[in-house]
């Protein structure tokens, strides 16, 4: 069985604007959100952001698009790379 070549040509743009709003292309699903942390799968791997008050200003997954308001402290990848961490963090929002 051949199975199918991937695409490589992955492309993420992520802008911020004075740490109050973010806008994130190449999003493929919202797994999670509150007021504190988001948690987004997107075309480089799961993104994690975290912050107060945040909340969706803007949602297109058929665009991949994702615009995020709030006061933002902290956006990270959560791959496999860094397996003791996320298997904490996804453990942590799937009990």
């Amino acid at each position: 069985m051949i199975e199918p070549v991937k695409n490589n040509n992955k492309r993420q743009e992520i802008k911020m604007l004075n740490r109050k709003l973010l806008e994130i292309s190449g999003v493929l699903n919202v797994e999670s959100f509150d007021s504190e942390e988001f948690l987004l799968e997107t075309e480089m791997g799961y993104l994690m952001i975290k912050g107060q008050n945040l909340h969706i200003k803007n949602l297109s997954l058929e665009q991949g698009l994702v615009a995020i308001e709030g006061i933002i402290h902290e956006l990270a990848y959560v791959d496999g790379n860094t397996q003791e961490k996320s298997k904490g963090f996804l453990g942590k929002l799937f009990k």
